[in-house]
């Protein structure tokens, strides 16, 4: 009986090569839905290929993957295996729904035998190479240098109308950074009256000093105040005193230049030079290294070394360079350091510069018996210093 209310369903489902013999026509006939469940006949929905999801199960040779039954020309076909992956044949299926993987065993069989609650997966802490659990990032404190040598905000004056105020008042100014391309007739002029050497730097580095707006000028404010060498000088002659100078080239470190402070003013020292540009910022840092040594010795901060130099040797003062390209030795007995002295010291990366070594006096080297190639700079000085202080002592071995 056909079904008059749907004619889709009077269309045959199967394609005519599919059929064979061996089917009954009742697998062949459509089904018809208006027929009761009692009235359907027994099909086998297995080889049915209406609504057939996956292959049916294997009854001859050669036929598990098509899932028909064979027929005549297939004797010859050679035997297949089902799709399968071998390398995953031993390996422990997953859950295909629901439940918890991790009540699954790991593979090849591993199951742990503790007892108590399952900790989640990423749960272990993390550890370094040595071991040792390290501190999440919201544990750990801000991220900045305990020991930190940048200058504080009480040294520090940013904005151009308080840059001008601060170049007309009577501070002393250490440094004076100036935006790369950037022009201020008013900060200009009185920087070249109270000689003051304006610097251009990057934005980056204004940026990195201050975070606020410093409109292309940054002044930091000097902890101590400069002298000038002559009035220096006239102080010393004055005092009846052996002039006793410490020059310093390129010497950028703020500690180590606070330790030469330090040891300059216990052995002696009337005054400490160095350059206007590319020395050391004297800060609250270079004051603690000090221990409170730069309240108590002069500071003179002169534009050219060079004819700094030129200016001590028409005033009578002998200038040494201490330099490891030197010949002589600073042991050696002809060593005359007894009169008015200056001492050049240069940094430990650059050393002195080569028009300072053609503009003294003598060089002078420290003996290095050991591997290392060279001192500490302050460590050097101190040397340098103390050996100045034996001679004058009257401790000088004579032939």
């Amino acid at each position: 009986m056909e079904n008059r209310r749907n004619t889709r369903l009077n269309k045959p489902t199967t394609r005519p090569d599919d059929s064979s013999p061996d089917e009954s026509a009742d697998a062949r006939r459509p089904r018809d839905f208006t027929r009761s469940a009692t009235d359907q006949p027994d099909i086998d929905r297995s080889r049915s290929a209406v609504g057939r999801s996956r292959p049916a199960p294997a009854e001859g040779p050669g036929d598990e993957f098509r899932g028909r039954p064979a027929t005549d020309g297939d004797e010859a076909r050679p035997e297949r295996r089902p799709y399968s992956n071998d390398r995953n044949n031993d390996r422990p299926k997953r859950p295909q729904s629901g439940g918890d993987r991790r009540e699954q065993p790991r593979s090849g069989g591993y199951q742990s035998d503790r007892s108590g609650p399952k900790k989640p997966y990423n749960s272990r802490p993390s550890q370094d190479r040595q071991g040792h659990d390290k501190p999440r990032r919201e544990q750990q404190g801000p991220r900045f240098e305990e020991n930190s040598t940048g200058p504080s905000p009480e040294e520090m004056v940013y904005g151009i109308q308080s840059v001008i105020e601060t170049l007309k008042s009577d501070q002393q100014i250490d440094k004076l950074y100036m935006e790369i391309g950037m022009s201020n007739p008013d900060i200009q002029n009185l920087a070249f009256q109270n000689r003051v050497t304006i610097q251009r730097v990057p934005v980056d580095k204004l940026n990195r000093l201050t975070r606020k707006n410093h409109q292309g000028v940054v002044c930091l404010v000097a902890a101590v105040t400069y002298v000038k060498l002559s009035n220096v000088m006239a102080d010393v002659h004055e005092r009846g005193e052996t002039p006793f100078l410490l020059l310093l080239d390129r010497i950028t470190d703020v500690r180590n230049f606070g330790a030469i402070a330090r040891t300059a003013e216990c052995a002696g020292v009337q005054c400490i030079v160095i350059p206007g540009k590319g020395s050391a910022a004297i800060n609250s840092d270079a004051m603690k290294t000090s221990s409170g040594a730069l309240n108590h010795i002069s500071v003179c901060r002169e534009f050219d070394l060079v004819d700094t130099i030129g200016f001590l040797q028409k005033s009578g003062v002998q200038v040494v360079a201490c330099t490891e390209k030197s010949h002589r030795d600073l042991y050696t007995l002809n060593n005359d350091l007894t009169g008015p002295l200056a001492i050049v010291m240069g940094s430990e990366e650059d050393g002195i510069s080569p028009e300072i070594l053609r503009a003294v006096d003598g060089h002078i080297k420290i003996p290095l018996l050991g591997t290392v190639g060279s001192l500490n700079v302050s460590v050097a000085t101190g040397v340098m210093l103390y050996e100045v202080v034996r001679q004058r002592s009257g401790n000088v071995i004579k032939n």
